[in-house]
């Protein structure tokens, strides 16, 4: 096989993990009972259209690295035939980091899988992956990066390429960075140096794993994209990629609706004076008043918005209440909370679930 060819991908070969064991602490309050992987992202949880993109390469075997509120997992996704997966779930014993987690994970795949290919459970991409599987065997590679290349590498750590595209080193954040590639959390191991890994214990992947496989003269890949990729650990870039799964602009096979400039999900009840812009999701039983203006956010099931209130680039959670007149903007409102009328949440304010705001023209802004 050429560099630069996709592979064909035999599902008794190639199988995946998928680590979602992480608590979401940068996306509380909406991670205080839903793992982030399972939080609604343009209708369904986010972890569908990761599933999804995974089934539509051709892997059928894909094992999930659970630890916060497993069980959250095995209960909406079961064994995962709904999808055309075979699915298991193996929740870890104790934090082993990322490296830790894909060995512990993938003990649980039969010896015939030869070839194992991992996610990270919060990056939204567009990975093609077959195309990585095809740069991994055409080089013969030990273990094969997915790199994306960003506007500012300042943010990440950069792992620089030769002109075949090995991995000459992993570089943490600098000021100065000599490549615009960096790590986009997609990686194919081969089975023997992945079960290589230590067992039992922490062990990261970026800092230990991937250093100590250059350090030994192994062949590490780097399979260059400039595909779709964001990362949803904050609550813009969750409300971002959420509004791009809507609008197209990032790949999914599991969106429960056409394409388009909103998704409403079955019992919303939209006033007819209200408007619904920019890949606004409106989620199940969900109620918006007349001459409210929803922008680019996510209202989940059940939440209330009265007259009249504006809604921009903000999360609303299951249960919800904003009053009228309110605006809410950039901000994130927890579950079951209470928002008075003539009230302004601004500026990355986040609402703890049940918190009741009373009306009266309150402001808030910053941290909450």
């Amino acid at each position: 096989m050429q560099a630069g060819e996709t592979a064909e991908i035999d599902p008794a070969r190639t199988a995946a993990v998928v680590l979602v064991g992480g608590q979401g602490s940068r996306l509380r309050p909406l991670t205080l009972t839903t793992p982030k992987p399972m939080l609604p992202t343009a209708g369904v949880p986010f972890l569908a259209h990761l599933l999804s993109r995974i089934a539509a390469a051709g892997i059928r075997t894909v094992i999930l690295g659970t630890a916060y509120r497993a069980e959250v997992f095995e209960g909406f996704l079961g064994d995962g035939s709904a999808l055309g997966l075979d699915l298991t779930c193996r929740p870890e014993p104790e934090p082993l980091g990322t490296g830790g987690g894909i060995r512990y994970a993938a003990d649980a795949l039969a010896p015939g899988f030869e070839e194992v290919v991992v996610f990270n459970g919060d990056i939204l991409s567009g990975v093609d992956v077959r195309a990585v599987v095809g740069e991994h065997r055409a080089a013969g590679a030990d273990a094969t990066l997915h790199l994306v290349r960003v506007p500012d590498p300042t943010a990440f750590g950069c792992v620089p390429t030769d002109p075949t595209g090995r991995v000459t080193a992993f570089l943490e954040k600098t000021l100065t960075p000599p490549t615009d590639q960096v790590n986009a959390g997609c990686y194919v191991f081969r089975r023997d140096v992945l079960d290589a890994i230590p067992a039992g214990r922490p062990v990261s992947v970026e800092r230990e794993t991937f250093p100590g496989l250059l350090a030994a003269g192994s062949r590490l890949q780097g399979h260059v994209e400039s595909s779709y990729w964001l990362d949803l650990g904050t609550p813009a870039s969750f409300v971002r990629g959420s509004a791009d799964l809507v609008q197209g602009a990032a790949p999914t096979a599991a969106l429960p609706g056409p394409v388009g400039t909103a998704l409403l999900l079955p019992g919303a009840k939209v006033a007819g004076s209200a408007s619904l812009t920019d890949g606004t999701t409106v989620g199940a039983d969900v109620q918006i008043g007349e001459g409210a203006r929803i922008s680019g956010s996510v209202l989940m099931d059940g939440a209330r918005i009265g007259d009249g209130v504006l809604v921009e680039r903000s999360v609303i959670g299951p249960g919800a209440t904003i009053g009228d007149d309110t605006v809410v903007t950039d901000a994130v409102v927890g579950d079951d909370a209470s928002i008075g009328a003539s009230c302004e949440l601004l500026a990355g304010v986040r609402i703890w679930p049940g918190l009741v705001i009373p009306d009266g023209g309150l402001r808030f802004s910053g941290g909450a």
